[in-house]
């Protein structure tokens, strides 16, 4: 087994990282197994799909990582426009703040922009310098390739609304002043992490979810039906560009943390997911949506697998 090295769309995990510090932060590859993300998929509403748990999202996973990591932070949200950007001035004076989700369409340093609804974000904010009021400009490191961007905090805070993140329950969320509670090895979060794991690939039924969501096999055969009907453009598009990607990513990334607690077993399950979901991309992209149905015929029954194996490891 092999561990993948390279670019991905781990927005949250990189903000994290970048907000407590690397030199105090395990490698992200960890620090997203942390989160749970690996352990699951789910077709929202039934019909969006995403490789995470049923249920889940990233709101929910940092908190699960800052937990497990010893760490503690200030979490706040709300507000007018004008109190979010006085209190977003006041934590970066003191310190990188991690701020989302965000409207990554309504970051307007970005290309394509503004296209409201694009997709959910994280970043990492390092001042807020000018005026106090929206003619100021927001410094920041976007962790999908746009170190020290800049914009105006005028539609920062438009961003920051994040009106069309299904998650959000109230706009401006971030995370400031983090403070390690307590020394926690890599190893020691990660075996604390997995009877977390194991829940979620059992599937929670203690978190809202939006009317027709499916969760494990069942999402995995949904979104193969999906296909048979006709994927939408848009629906391809994002599956090709972010969905799968992020998903293989995380199930190789759990796989490898799996392996380093000698839990081969399950490693194994989890490689052998991430190869499956790894080898959709090119039918995805070309068509090819016969292949595309016998991949996921092969991956749905893999996340059952992966909790049985799990799940036996710990007792």
């Amino acid at each position: 087994m092999r561990s993948y090295a390279g670019s991905g769309p781990y927005c949250y995990t990189h903000s994290l990282t970048m907000a407590v510090g690397a030199e105090r932060m395990p490698s992200p590859t960890v620090v997203e197994t942390l989160t749970g993300s690996p352990f699951g998929v789910q077709l929202i509403g039934g019909t969006l799909p995403m490789f995470d748990p049923y249920g889940w999202d990233p709101e929910l996973g940092l908190n699960q990582a800052v937990e497990l990591l010893g760490l503690s932070c200030r979490h706040t949200c709300g507000g007018t426009p004008a109190e979010a950007l006085a209190r977003l001035r006041e934590a970066a004076a003191r310190g990188p703040v991690l701020v989302g989700p965000v409207d990554m369409g309504l970051l307007l340093y970005r290309p394509g922009t503004p296209d409201p609804g694009f997709g959910d974000h994280y970043v990492v904010v390092l001042a807020v310098e000018g005026p106090e009021d929206e003619s100021a400009t927001v410094l920041l490191h976007d962790p999908q390739g746009h170190p020290y961007a800049t914009t105006s905090a005028a539609a920062f805070v438009e961003a920051w609304r994040a009106e069309k993140v299904a998650y959000v329950d109230e706009p401006f969320v971030m995370r400031t002043d983090f403070v390690r509670e307590r020394d926690v090895t890599d190893e020691e979060a990660l075996r604390a992490s997995l009877p977390g794991a194991v829940a979620w690939l059992a599937g929670r039924d203690d978190l809202p979810v939006p009317a027709g969501t499916l969760g494990g096999a069942a999402a995995v055969e949904g979104l193969a039906e999906l296909v048979a009907q006709g994927l939408d453009p848009e629906l391809r598009g994002l599956l090709s560009e972010f969905v799968i990607r992020v998903g293989t990513r995380r199930l190789s990334d759990a796989a490898d943390c799996l392996a380093h607690l000698d839990l081969t077993a399950a490693a194994r399950v989890a490689a052998g997911q991430a190869r499956i979901l790894g080898s959709l991309q090119e039918p995805l992209v070309t068509g090819d949506d016969d292949g595309l149905r016998a991949g996921l015929a092969r991956l749905a029954p893999g996340y059952g697998t992966l909790r049985r194996t799990l799940a036996a490891a710990l007792d």
